[in-house]
């Protein structure tokens, strides 16, 4: 008889996974800072899975720290959240597959409607009301129900009573991102005529909403009743014009180090030579977890308090650092970005570095990249 014998036990040397922290006070921190400039109640608008920090995890911090209402893109995200346990009124107003009628009116899920269609489209569908805000153009020409559709519009909602309740009225600011009420004069106009258009359609009262981040924090003029606070709440006034708290950390470990000698070409293409003997590291995130694969050549990251530049071509899963005459062991941890500042670099420097704006950077984290709450 022949007696099997155990598999010899393999015991596996883990690095640091990469990973995205996510940093709950930074979130209720932001809030504040709205709360501390504006009177009208705060939207936290959650969508893109909260901007790549995770939907639930900001949701929590921002509600928290005083948020009365929840933002999203469609009515599948609003009804994570209300699995998650979350009650507070939340508004999807995209879409893109089209509104669930029969789960928005089941969960109290508003919906709102920037055209003629859409809105037949949810009446025809819906058998208990649906609560609806008027999407309507101020401007921007990026969705919202064009001037000349208003009164159709209004029609058609007043026709549908009885399957759809009008309770709000939004719009969004062009240029916000400017920070300059000026840029935003004539969309605030018109969206005032649309406000006061719907009251006098028979509508009311409803909740006035225009303003996102960057209108909130710098144009009182745009807050009405309501500011929906996005970027914000991760740390990223598309304006520039404030400072917020950045909410994730992402770092990643070195898997690889060696010294190479001047003259060494770097990574696909030999995109980058050595001028001297150094030392090179990989550290273990590309362009498939969210790198952004055209870099400047100042985009770094940093390890224990020193900032180390990448060189060469971005890969598929990995970097390439120069860390000069510094050796850095396997398994060193690398900071991408973080909140901390000084050498470690920020969301917005890496925007810069890609010739991007910091939402693509934050929303482009891939699945590969664990996530984990501070």
């Amino acid at each position: 008889m022949t007696t099997l014998l155990p598999a010899p036990r393999v015991t596996l040397s883990r690095l640091h996974a990469p990973t995205l922290q996510t940093i709950p006070e930074a979130v209720a921190e932001n809030v504040r800072r709205v709360r501390a400039t504006c009177s009208a109640r705060i939207m936290a608008v959650v969508k893109a899975d909260g901007y790549g920090h995770g939907a639930v995890t900001v949701a929590e911090a921002a509600v928290a720290a005083g948020a009365e209402w929840l933002g999203v893109t469609d009515v599948a995200d609003a009804v994570a959240l209300r699995d998650a346990g979350f009650t507070v009124p939340i508004l999807s107003w995209l879409n893109p597959s089209g509104a669930d009628a029969e789960t928005a009116a089941a969960l109290r899920i508003d919906v709102a409607v920037g055209s003629v269609e859409e809105l037949r489209q949810l009446i025809a569908d819906a058998v208990d009301p649906v609560r609806v805000h008027l999407h309507l153009d101020t401007g921007m020409a990026r969705g919202g129900c064009p001037l000349d559709d208003w009164e159709e519009l209004f029609r058609t909602a007043r026709a549908g009573r009885g399957r759809v309740e009008v309770v709000g009225v939004m719009g969004h600011l062009p240029r916000a991102d400017e920070a300059d009420p000026r840029a935003n004069a004539a969309a605030v106009l018109r969206f005032r005529h649309g406000r006061d258009a719907v009251l006098r359609a028979g509508f009311g009262p409803v909740l006035v909403h225009l303003a996102a981040t960057s209108g909130a924090l710098t144009d009182p003029g745009t807050h009405f009743d309501m500011v929906r606070i996005g970027a914000g709440l991760v740390g990223i006034d598309p304006s520039g014009a404030t400072t917020l708290a950045g909410a994730a950390r992402w770092t990643a470990p070195v898997v690889h180090s060696a010294l190479v000698p001047a003259g060494t070409a770097v990574g696909y293409g030999g995109a980058h030579i050595t001028e001297r003997e150094t030392h090179l590291s990989v550290v273990g995130v590309g362009y498939a977890d969210g790198i952004p694969r055209e870099l400047a050549a100042e985009a770094a990251v940093a390890i224990d308090g020193a900032r180390y530049p990448i060189v060469g071509r971005v890969s598929m899963d990995q970097i390439v650092i120069d860390t000069g005459a510094v050796p850095v062991p396997r398994g060193t941890v690398a900071t991408v970005f973080g909140p901390e500042g000084g050498v470690v670099p920020s969301v917005q420097e890496w925007a810069r570095w890609a010739g991007s704006i910091p939402h693509t950077v934050v929303t482009g984290i891939g699945a590969r990249v664990q996530r984990s709450v501070a």
